[in-house]
C-alpha cells in the first residue's frame, strides 16, 4: 500500500467558492501548514495561485486535495492538472466535525489537505474527466429538463382540453396523433373568445412536439457518445442510450471508483440491514446517486420482462418467500456487479 504521504512531500487542500479559492499548503511528514492564501477564480487568479504552490513547496512532490471538481473546482482542477499535478477529489464527508474545528475556508482548506495525507494512493476518488464526458454529462441534465418541460406542456394541454369544449376526445390521455392534430389548427376564422382557447392549446401541442424532437436528437447524440466511450456497452440486455450514458457518466474513468462494491454504494444500491429481534433482512439504501439507482432499477425491468434467466430467478426467489420488491433488490446488486465489469472491460 503506497500512501500521499510515500509519494508526496506536499498536499495542498483547497476550499472552492464561486469568486475566491482558499488554498492551504500542509507537509506530508510532519502534518505543519506551510502557509495559506486566497486567490480569485479568475485567469490571473489561477496562475497566481500556480505560481504560490511552486514557491512555497520549492519544486518538491505536491498533491492536490480539492473539493467540488465538478462545480466551483473546476477550473483548478484542470489547471493543476495541465501543470502535471496529481488531483484528488474530496468529498464534503472527509471534513472534521465543526463543533469542535468551527468553520472558515482556511480551515476547510486545511481539513481537505489533512483527509488526503494518510489514505492509499489507490483508494482516493479522482475528478470526473472532461471532454466526451461533460458532453455526456451536459446532454442527460438537458433530457431531463426537456422531458419535465414536455411533460408540463403536455398535462397543461390535457386540462385546457378537459374544462374546454374544444371537439378533442379527451376521455383518455392525448395521443400523439391527436397532438399533432391540435398543433395543425387555424384560428383566424374563430370568435374571439375560441380563438384564445385554441391558440392556447395549439401552442401547448406545438411545444410538445418540439421539445419530442429536442429527446428525439438527445437521444441519438446519447448513444453515439456513449457507443464512443464504452463500445459494445449498449448490447447489454437492458441498456440503451439513456441508461448507458448514465452508467458512463457515474463511472466516469478507470479510478474513479474503486470497485465494484464501492460502485454499488455510490448509486444507493448496496442493500443496508434492517434486521430486529428474530427478523433478519435487508432493505435499499435511500441515499446515493439516484440517476444511476434509476438506470440500474430499469436495466433489471427490462430483463425481468423479456429475459428468461432473470425471470426463472424471480420465479424461484418467490417460491421462497420474498416479494416482487426485495426480488428487486436482489437483483439490483447482481445487476450492479455485472454492469460495473462491462464498464471495466469496455471503457476507453
Amino acid at each position: 500500500m503506497t500512501t500521499v504521504t510515500d509519494q508526496f512531500e506536499h498536499v495542498v487542500g483547497i476550499d472552492t467558492h464561486a469568486r475566491t479559492h482558499t488554498y492551504c499548503l500542509v507537509e506530508t511528514r510532519t502534518g505543519g501548514i506551510i502557509d495559506t492564501a486566497t486567490f480569485p477564480t479568475t485567469s490571473a487568479g489561477t496562475n497566481r495561485a500556480l505560481s504560490w504552490i511552486a514557491r512555497r513547496s520549492q519544486g518538491t512532490t505536491t498533491h492536490a486535495a480539492i473539493e467540488g471538481t465538478s462545480s466551483y473546482g473546476a477550473g483548478i482542477a484542470a489547471a493543476l492538472a495541465a501543470s502535471g499535478f496529481e488531483v484528488t477529489e474530496i468529498r464534503p464527508i472527509a471534513r472534521p466535525s465543526r463543533a469542535r474545528t468551527g468553520k472558515s475556508d482556511p480551515i476547510d482548506a486545511e481539513a481537505a489537505a489533512r483527509s488526503v495525507i494518510r489514505e492509499d494512493l489507490d483508494k482516493l476518488a479522482q475528478p470526473r474527466r472532461t471532454g466526451d464526458r461533460t458532453a455526456l454529462r451536459v446532454l442527460l441534465a438537458a433530457r431531463a429538463l426537456v422531458d419535465q418541460q414536455r411533460t408540463a406542456n403536455r398535462n397543461a394541454l390535457t386540462a385546457l382540453v378537459c374544462s374546454i369544449d374544444l371537439s378533442v376526445d379527451a376521455r383518455k390521455p392525448l395521443t400523439d396523433a391527436q397532438i399533432a392534430t391540435v398543433a395543425a389548427w387555424r384560428t383566424n376564422r374563430d370568435d374571439a373568445t375560441a380563438r384564445v382557447f385554441r391558440e392556447e392549446a395549439r401552442r401547448l401541442a406545438r411545444a410538445v412536439l418540439e421539445q419530442t424532437e429536442v429527446l428525439r436528437e438527445n437521444h441519438l447524440q446519447l448513444g453515439q457518445l456513449t457507443e464512443a466511450l464504452a463500445p459494445g456497452l449498449q448490447a447489454v440486455p437492458g441498456v440503451g442510450a439513456v441508461t448507458g450514458a448514465i452508467l458512463v457518466a457515474a463511472y466516469s474513468h478507470h479510478g474513479r471508483v474503486r470497485s465494484e462494491a464501492a460502485f454499488a454504494a455510490l448509486g444507493g444500491i448496496a442493500p443496508l440491514p434492517a434486521s430486529s429481534g428474530n427478523t433478519t433482512r435487508h432493505r435499499l439504501s435511500r441515499s446515493g446517486d439516484r440517476q444511476l439507482n434509476r438506470a440500474v432499477d430499469v436495466v433489471v425491468r427490462t430483463r425481468l420482462s423479456y429475459d428468461p434467466t432473470t425471470r426463472e430467478y424471480a420465479s424461484r426467489r418467490r417460491a421462497e418467500g420474498l416479494s416482487n420488491r426485495e426480488i428487486r433488490r436482489c437483483l439490483k446488486r447482481y445487476v450492479c456487479r455485472a454492469l460495473y465489469r462491462e464498464l471495466r472491460t469496455r471503457m476507453t
